[in-house]
C-alpha cells in the first residue's frame, strides 16, 4: 500500500495507544497465570494480535470485549498454570495444542519471550514468522536455553523455524544481549521452573536496559524473588513460582507517542498527547528530554478529574522557531532512531545519533535504511557503524516532496510520514501498511491518502 502525505500543520489532541512492550508482557504473564486476568485497553495492532494467537496456541483461553471502533476494550485471559507441590505446572500437554505451530508474525518480542516460555514444558513447540522474522537471529537465546536444559533446533544462525522443548533444568548460562528481549525472556520464564531449580544468568553485554527495568517491575509486582547485580551483569532466580492474575489498564506507549509529537514539531504545530505516565519504566520516555534539548516546548500536567492520568503538550510555537541539532546516545532507546533521524533533518546544524549499533538488528537495519531514505530526500547523512550523522536545516530534496520506501518497518514508515509534513510537495511512502504493526490509524491521523 502507498500513502501520500500532503504538507500541513499538525495540531490537536491525541490519545496514545497502549504500549506494545507492556501489552505483550502482560498478555504472556496472564496466559501463564493460575486464574483469570483482565487487561483493559490493550494495544490493538498486528504485533499484539500475533502474541494473542501464540498465547491461545499455548492453551490460554482468551475472550475479547470490543469497543464500537472494533478495538479491544478488555481481554479476559484464563491462564494455563496449575498449582502443584513444586509450583508452576505448564498445562501444555493437551492434545489440542501439541502440534500447533506458533506463528509470531512480525513480532520479535513475542518470538523471543515465547521461546523461553516454551522451554518450561516437555511438549516440543515449533515457531515460525514472517519474512523479516526469518532474518532475526535468536542464536544467543537458544544457546542459553540449551545450557539450561532445553532441546533446541533451528535454521541457520538461530532463525525460524525454531523448535524448543523442555524441561527447564536450571544452572548457569552466559548470554550477550544486543537486544534486551533475550534477557527479558529468561527473566520471565526462570521463576516458573520447578521448585528447587535455580537459574543463574551472566550478562557480559546488555543494550536497552530500561526494558529490563520494565520486566523486573512485573516480577516485583508478582512477588517473585530474585537477586541481581546493580549493573545487571548477573541474575540469580529460584524456581517454584506461579504467576498470579493481573488486572488493570495497559500503559500508553512512549515509542508511539514520539511520532505524533514529531509530526507537530516538523509541521510547526502543537499537539497534546494523552494517557502517558511520566513515571513509567519505558525507556523511550527520554524522547521528551531529547526534543526539549532541541528547542521544543514540552509541558506535562495531570489531567483534571482523572487521578493518575497525565497529558503532555509538545509545541514548536510556529514553523519559524528553530529546531537545534545535538548529540544523542540512543543505546537505551534504539526504537527512537528513525524518529530522531527525521527530526534531525529539520534541525539547524549536525546531529549525532550514536551508540545504537543494535538498531541494525530490528525489523530492518534501521541505520542503513534511514540513511538511504533520507538521502532520497536530499538530506546530508553519514552512516556510522553505530549510528548516523545528519546535517539538517533545509534539505533540498524536501522542497519538492518525493517518493520513499518504508522497507516494511513500522517505525521507518511513521518517521517518513512525519517528515512529509515539512515538505513543500507531497511525499509518497511505499509499504505504508507496516505502520499497523504498532500504531493502527497513525497515517489517518496525519490525513494520508491511500493508493
Amino acid at each position: 500500500m502507498q500513502a501520500l502525505i500532503t504538507p500541513h500543520t499538525f495540531s490537536g489532541a491525541v490519545r496514545i495507544p497502549a504500549s506494545k512492550s507492556h501489552t505483550i508482557r502482560q498478555l504472556l504473564i496472564a496466559s501463564l497465570a493460575d486464574g483469570v486476568s483482565r487487561l483493559d485497553h490493550p494495544l490493538y495492532s498486528l504485533d499484539s494480535r500475533s502474541c494473542l494467537a501464540v498465547c491461545a496456541a499455548l492453551g490460554a483461553d482468551i475472550i475479547e470485549k470490543k469497543e464500537k471502533t472494533g478495538a479491544p476494550e478488555r481481554w479476559i485471559v484464563q491462564g494455563v498454570a496449575t498449582r502443584s507441590a513444586t509450583g508452576f505446572s505448564f498445562a501444555d500437554e493437551c492434545a489440542a495444542t501439541r502440534n500447533t505451530v506458533l506463528d509470531v508474525g512480525n513480532s520479535g518480542t513475542t518470538l523471543f519471550l515465547a521461546l523461553a516460555i516454551a522451554a518450561l514444558g516437555v511438549t516440543p513447540r515449533a515457531f515460525t514468522g514472517d519474512e523479516q522474522i526469518g532474518r532475526r537471529s535468536a542464536a544467543n537465546l537458544l544457546s542459553a536455553l540449551t545450557s539450561l536444559g532445553a532441546t533446541v533446533t533451528s535454521s541457520a544462525n538461530g532463525c525460524v523455524p525454531i523448535t524448543v522443548r523442555g524441561p527447564w533444568k536450571g544452572g548457569t548460562c552466559r548470554i550477550e544481549c544486543p537486544t534486551s528481549q533475550y534477557l527479558s525472556a529468561l527473566l520471565l520464564a526462570a521463576p516458573l521452573a520447578q521448585k528447587g531449580c535455580v537459574t543463574c544468568v551472566e550478562v557480559p553485554l546488555l543494550n536497552e536496559k530500561p526494558y529490563i527495568d520494565m520486566t523486573l517491575s512485573y516480577l516485583d509486582a508478582q512477588g517473585v524473588p530474585y537477586e541481581k547485580n546493580a549493573d545487571f551483569s548477573r541474575f540469580r532466580i529460584p524456581g517454584g513460582a506461579v504467576y498470579k492474575p493481573i488486572n488493570g489498564s495497559v500503559p500508553a506507549d512512549f515509542s508511539s507517542a514520539a511520532f505524533p509529537a514529531a509530526a507537530a514539531i516538523i509541521g510547526g504545530g502543537s499537539v497534546t498527547l494523552q494517557g502517558l505516565d511520566p513515571h513509567d519504566t519505558q525507556g523511550d520516555r527520554a524522547f521528551f528530554d531529547m526534543i526539549a534539548r532541541m528547542g521544543v516546548s514540552v509541558a506535562w500536567k495531570r489531567t483534571k478529574g482523572m487521578s493518575g492520568d497525565w497529558e503532555v503538550t509538545v509545541s514548536r510555537n510556529g514553523s519559524a522557531k528553530k529546531l537545534y541539532a545535538g548529540a544523542f546516545d540512543l543505546n537505551a532507546t534504539p526504537d527512537l532512531l528513525p524518529v530522531m533521524a527525521a527530526l534531525a533533518a529539520f534541525a539547524e546544524g549536525e546531529t549525532h545519533l550514536t551508540n545504537v549499533a543494535h538498531a541494525r538488528i530490528k525489523e530492518t537495519d534501521r541505520i542503513a535504511v534511514m540513511a538511504q531514505e533520507l538521502g532520497k530526500l536530499g538530506v546530508q547523512c553519514r552512516e556510522l557503524p553505530d549510528g548516523l550523522i545528519i546535517r539538517g536545516g533545509a534539505p533540498p530534496g524536501m522542497s519538492s516532496g518525493g517518493a520513499v520506501d518504508g522497507h516494511g518497518d513500522h517505525r521507518v514508515v511513521m518517521a517518513l510520514a512525519a517528515m512529509g509534513l515539512g515538505a513543500a510537495g507531497d511525499l509518497e511512502i511505499r509499504g505504508a501498511e507496516a505502520a499497523d504493526v504498532t500504531y493502527p490509524g497513525f497515517l489517518n491521523l496525519l490525513g494520508a491518502q491511500f493508493m
